[in-house]
């Protein structure tokens, strides 16, 4: 896997959902096919972001617009996200 050097190749925008990740798929731990990561998200309007990480896990990030949280995440929860126009971003 990539290491975040900073340099992104790939985004796409970030619909916030406490379901669906942003392939368009539903988590499930036992899934065959595992959902490919971000390797970050851009943040464009400040607020608090809930990531979910590969393993189903959550945090809740506090962040200000601009920022880049490197994060390898597969959703950002619609539920206490505060934050807007977010951005996946990857290394392909």
């Amino acid at each position: 896997m990539a290491q975040s050097s900073g340099t992104f190749n790939r985004d796409q925008t970030i619909t916030k959902s406490d379901t669906v990740n942003y392939d368009g798929s539903t988590y499930a731990a036992n899934a065959e096919t595992k959902v490919i990561p971000a390797d970050a998200i851009y943040v464009g309007g400040a607020g608090v972001v809930v990531a979910i990480f590969e393993d189903g896990s959550s945090g809740a990030y506090t962040s200000i617009a601009g920022q880049i949280l490197p994060l390898k995440t597969i959703r950002v929860n619609s539920t206490n996200t505060t934050a807007s126009l977010m951005r996946a971003l990857y290394q392909v």
